[in-house]
């Protein structure tokens, strides 16, 4: 079987079995229907949808953008094909309750399942993420109407749904979102306002969108606290589940990315009058929930969209990584250092520094496709473990979030900034797929809270919850990790010692960092993405340390090439990637106001 050049199925399962044990997960009651053979194969069933209904249009659709034509999006019917077949095979609810359709699927198969779009086709995928993060909302936090009337239409592929939450003039600062939503007497409400950046926001691949929209009710508290949440659909739902009247929500332009093109992205308008529900202006929406608890509901959506951001970008640099790989292997070029003009060239795996780019990128990729299902492994633990280990898969699962996010959609792109640079000049043509892999994941860094924010997130929430829990839930994981390590000796001992004495430094700086915090909250946050980029450094050595110790007698056989690869991935990253957390360390001890003492007329 010749290998994709999506991702590897050796690592996969090597991270799912060997690891991560998946199969476990089946002897409780939610996966019992499942076993390593169902699991296995709807693995299989995702690589082969990929390669053959997603990865055919990934250029097409970066070549030939939405376009607005009146009120509709047109967009090249390979993108509503690709997405008819993905229902078709039910994995649009693949992990949701068998009571509203779903799979029951351990969360941790279904990421690496999705793992196999984002990989082929990015900008085709975001379609079912943004699908399933909202009907997982609903079931969690809408009434068994909803659930009945928008949700089980979504599993079935009818319809998709979409997150609403930016304004033109508030971007990522919900506080200040003016949407409102007028009460009416039958219990609905009427919205009116203008949101920004919402994908998935028209097209004609579904008889109905699902709009999840946060707006504020005339009279609600000031700032997020008076934020609520409404399902606005484009086609308003009789009560026998038919299509009925257009709803007032339309979009009045569109934006135009330098990645994820084939994802519409869109300006919608509330109220603008264009289509009168009922006969009066003003789009309908029907409450989730109570008034003013919209925002915390959101975050259902919102954290789930976290990881499958992630896992995006990681998707996006592992198959960058395969193709510059397979183009370094087939691509001979030079000779290697002292060697005879006349002589043969070698091909590009040959030289030192083309191999220094390729280990590179195989530490991120690797480390980050890691971290992502062991995530979502923690999502199985919350929701299926007894009391104790669900309360503490949640505490690192919080912890672990915006690193999830924020680590691949960083070093990831680098993945794919290397590739670019391996495949030399070819790499920055659209001839070849890398150029695009960058472009599209760039926009990982921003999608579903920035850099930035994640750093605040993580330092100012996160780590500090519990008076300082979530950093001894993070930090005491680790710790055993290294305590495992340094008994099973070899390899992994040695890098449980590189490891061991950052996480010490972690935990000292992050004491400092709260004390700073308890009189200066600017000065506080002021380097918190110095100080995320130091944590997640620290995260990915530790699942380093644990693939080594997954690998087990297996890191001394030199002829196990995967095994061999794994290991040579680990060092790579343990020796030369983490130390750069100690110079971030200590920027953060000591204080450093360069950024907070600049004056806006000093630039």
């Amino acid at each position: 079987m010749t290998p994709s050049h999506l991702l590897s199925r050796a690592d996969l399962d090597f991270l799912l079995h060997d690891w991560l044990r998946v199969s476990e997960l089946c002897e409780r009651e939610r996966y019992a229907e499942h076993s390593r053979e169902t699991i296995d194969s709807v693995v299989d069933l995702s690589a082969e949808l990929a390669e053959k209904h997603f990865a055919p249009h990934f250029r097409k659709a970066d070549l030939t953008e939405p376009r607005l034509v009146g009120e509709d999006v047109e967009l090249i019917p390979e993108i509503g094909e690709a997405l008819a077949k993905f229902a078709e095979a039910d994995l649009v609810g693949a992990a949701m309750d068998e009571r509203v359709g779903g799979m029951q699927l351990p969360y941790t198969a279904y990421l690496a399942c999705m793992a196999w779009f984002y990989a082929a086709n990015i900008s085709t995928a975001a379609y079912p993420l943004l699908t399933t993060g909202n009907a997982n909302l609903l079931i969690e936090h809408g009434s068994d109407e909803q659930i009945e009337r928008y949700v089980k239409p979504m599993i079935e592929g009818r319809f998709t749904g979409t997150m609403c939450l930016s304004e033109p003039q508030a971007g990522s600062n919900l506080a200040d979102i003016t949407t409102r939503a007028e009460p009416q007497p039958d219990g609905t409400y009427r919205l009116f306002g203008q949101k920004m950046w919402i994908s998935g926001g028209e097209h004609q691949m579904a008889e109905n969108i699902v709009h999840l929209v946060l707006a504020k009710v005339p009279g609600s508290p000031a700032g997020t606290r008076g934020i609520s949440l409404f399902v606005v659909p484009k086609f308003l739902v009789t009560d026998d589940g038919t299509i009925g009247e257009r709803n007032d929500i339309v979009i009045t332009g569109l934006n135009h990315k330098m990645g994820f093109r084939g994802t519409v992205n869109t300006m919608p308008t509330l109220g603008q009058g264009m289509h009168t529900p009922g006969g009066r202006a003003g789009a309908i929406g029907y409450l989730v929930g109570e008034e003013n608890t919209g925002l915390k509901k959101m975050f259902t959506m919102m954290n789930e969209a976290r990881l499958g951001v992630g896992l995006g970008a990681t998707a996006i640099g592992y198959t960058g990584y395969l193709k510059s790989l397979d183009y370094a292997r087939n691509r001979p070029q030079g000779r290697q250092v002292g060697a005879d003009p006349s002589s043969p060239q070698v091909m590009l795996t040959g030289h030192a520094d083309v191999r220094r780019m390729l280990l590179a990128q195989k530490s991120y990729v690797e480390g980050a496709l890691a971290l992502g299902l062991y995530c979502a492994r923690l999502i199985d633990d919350e929701k299926t473990g007894s009391p104790e280990e669900s309360a503490a898969a949640k505490m690192l699962l919080d912890v672990l979030t915006p690193i999830a996010k924020s680590w691949p959609s960083q070093w990831c792109l680098k993945a794919n900034e290397l590739a670019v640079q391996v495949l030399g000049g070819a790499g920055y043509t659209i001839d070849y797929d890398v150029e695009q892999h960058y472009r599209d994941n760039r926009l990982n860094p921003i999608h579903e809270g920035t850099h930035g924010i994640q750093g605040q997130d993580l330092l100012g929430r996160k780590v500090m919850a519990g008076g300082g829990a979530g950093l001894a839930a993070l930090t005491g994981r680790i710790t055993q990790a290294c305590d495992r390590a340094a008994e099973a000796g070899g390899s992994a001992a040695e890098m449980a010692a590189l490891l061991r004495p950052r996480v010490t430094r972690l935990i000292e700086v992050t004491t400092a960092l709260a004390e700073v915090g308890a009189t200066d909250p600017e000065a506080f946050l002021a380097d918190a993405t110095e100080y995320l980029e130091a944590a997640g450094h620290v995260v990915i050595a530790w699942i380093w340390v644990e693939q080594v110790m997954a690998l087990g007698a297996r890191t001394g056989d030199e002829d196990d090439a995967f095994a061999a690869g794994k290991l040579r991935a680990a060092e790579y990253f343990l020796r030369r990637e983490l130390p750069i957390v100690d110079a971030k360390f200590d920027l953060l001890a000591a204080g450093d106001r360069t950024t907070l003492d600049m004056r806006d007329d000093w630039f």
